[in-house]
């Protein structure tokens, strides 16, 4: 098909120009300010003597310019590079050399990390620094270095060039079980699984080209129902990113929080200022909170309006069927359970809604979805047998300069590929299938396998718990022993013999033999479980 989101957006910036396509705090672009502004990036990315498959990393906090920063990448057939926020020194000359980057976008506020790696990634032949202090910063001293909105009022945007659907971007994973592996995804492929999942809610055909992109785009536009996105998580983590891409497919807008950290105060306020229609979360990490500031409502004291709201999606970690039922209740929308990763788009999904069944960990597959054995055997419906869940159809090409992480992933069975990222289920006798969990953190304790999350999802249910990490820890008898990480929610009290109480439900080898408590969550930005900070946690308490 050679889809290319670069052409895919222009076709959208040519069909609804005035159409708002991004929104944060008071600042508003237009799809034509958008593809005039990446445009003229795109100049500045080729006047350094970048091209067709140069690496463009963006080390930046959600804004427009990150959305601003894609488009112009892909517009000259560059290869976006999503960079951690948090990384620190190390992390990011190891992101910085392994992506081959050249190019690197990023804001004031991050530029002593930067200062102080330039002497190590050679590479790089320009820096693009973001002024996100009010003025304040002091640009980076350094000869690379241009500042974002000086360079693009010195260019003129760069001419519309063709272009190819194996263009690339590099999503890095977040590196929970050892360095962070960069995954390839071609713009036809994953445009396709984008496409397979969001044009059908619309009513609409996936276009057979990126230029009929805009012809659906307009005819979403015109029924009403544009749609306005928040991706609550970080652009810089799939579930962000993708389905901010599925929203602009449809002519919609990006709308993203200005706050450093996650206020649920202010994500409910910027949904009723900017008719937010659809967000993405990454599960419990960011429902739980964002329900308790549901509960207190407003600080002005009035009830947060949510009226516009009818869809909530969430992908990466456990959503708990609780959490659902609530927030479904109080907000009236649909929740969209997706069961995907960098490497798998489109697993399995649970969609529910105010008053309907909810779920914890249960997905209906997609027809391009199986549960394996190791062997490559699929396993059978109802057998209770534990698989691995592998998805085939549109799928990335691989990891960066990895190949034997690739052979490991992207693995051949029933003579198709799939890919395999390592997430455990068993199939119910009516198809669908129950997450166990990834096995990478599989904990074997006196020879029996646990799955963390399902030890996790248990402990909070208890009403006092705001989050809970399960690891294993060395122990002389049991080879390991279970161990939680308990954060309690705000004013409230509990101790290990209230929690061990209420895992009636789980075999009696699941239950934590130790428990330590903290007042942090230990998860990354994007609802990511940090469990090397558990295990960290618990050695050392």
């Amino acid at each position: 098909m050679h889809w290319n989101f670069a052409t895919v957006f222009e076709s959208v910036a040519d069909a609804v120009p005035e159409q708002v396509a991004l929104i944060q705090g008071d600042a508003r672009r237009t799809w034509r300010e958008l593809d005039d502004r990446a445009g003229r990036l795109a100049a500045v990315l080729q006047s350094a003597g970048l091209g067709p498959d140069s690496k463009v990393a963006s080390y930046c906090y959600n804004s427009n310019e990150y959305v601003e920063g894609l488009l112009a990448t892909f517009k000259m057939r560059g290869v976006p590079v999503n960079v951690n926020y948090r990384y620190l020194e190390e992390e990011l000359v190891y992101l910085l050399e392994n992506s081959d980057a050249e190019a690197l976008l990023f804001h004031s506020s991050l530029a002593d990390r930067v200062a102080n790696v330039l002497d190590r990634v050679p590479g790089l032949k320009l820096l693009i620094e973001v002024d996100d202090l009010d003025g304040a910063a002091q640009p980076l001293r350094d000869a690379r270095t241009v500042a974002y909105e000086d360079a693009l009022r010195a260019h003129d945007p760069m001419p519309r060039i063709e272009r190819s659907g194996d263009d690339l971007l590099l999503l890095y994973t977040g590196g929970t079980t050892g360095m962070p592996k960069g995954v390839m995804w071609r713009s036809e492929d994953l445009f396709g699984v984008l496409a397979d999942s969001y044009y059908p809610l619309f009513g609409e055909e996936i276009p057979a080209a990126s230029a009929d992109a805009g012809a659906a785009a307009a005819r979403i536009v015109a029924s009403g129902r544009t749609p306005a996105h928040l991706p609550a998580s970080p652009l810089m983590h799939g579930t962000g990113l993708f389905t901010s891409f599925q929203a602009m497919m449809g002519g919609g807008s990006v709308v993203t929080l200005e706050g450093r950290t996650f206020d649920p105060h202010e994500l409910w306020r910027v949904v009723e200022q900017a008719g937010v229609t659809q967000m993405a979360i990454v599960g419990d990490a960011f429902a739980k909170p964002m329900l308790r500031a549901l509960r207190e409502g407003a600080p002005d004291g009035h009830a947060y309006d949510m009226t516009t709201l009818g869809l909530i999606i969430s992908s990466g970690v456990m959503w708990t069927a609780e959490v659902k039922r609530e927030l479904a209740e109080r907000v009236q929308c649909f929740c969209l359970d997706s069961l995907g990763s960098s490497e798998a788009v489109g697993m399995a999904a649970s969609m529910s809604g105010p008053g309907s069944e909810q779920t914890t960990a249960k997905f209906t597959v997609g027809t391009n979805t199986k549960v394996f054995t190791d062997d490559g055997r699929e396993v059978e419906h109802g057998s209770g047998e534990i698989g691995m869940v592998a998805v085939g159809g549109y799928i990335p090409a691989g990891y960066y300069k990895d190949e034997t992480k690739s052979a490991s992933t992207f693995r051949v069975f029933e003579g198709r590929r799939w890919s395999v990222p390592g997430d455990f289920a068993t199939v119910e006798a009516d198809g669908t299938i129950t997450l166990l969990g990834r096995g990478s953190n599989c904990i074997n304790t006196g020879g029996e396998k646990v799955y963390p999350e399902e030890v996790e999802e248990a402990v909070k249910l208890h009403p006092a718990v705001a989050d809970c990490l399960v690891v294993g820890v060395p122990d002389e008898r049991f080879g390991e022993a279970i161990a939680a990480v308990v954060t309690l929610a705000p004013d409230a009290a509990a101790d290990a013999s209230d929690l061990a109480a209420t895992l009636g439900t789980l075999s009696r080898y699941k239950h934590p033999r130790r428990w330590v408590f903290t007042d942090e969550i230990l998860r990354a930005p994007n609802g990511k479980a940090d469990y090397k900070a558990a295990k960290a946690l618990i050695t050392t308490t």
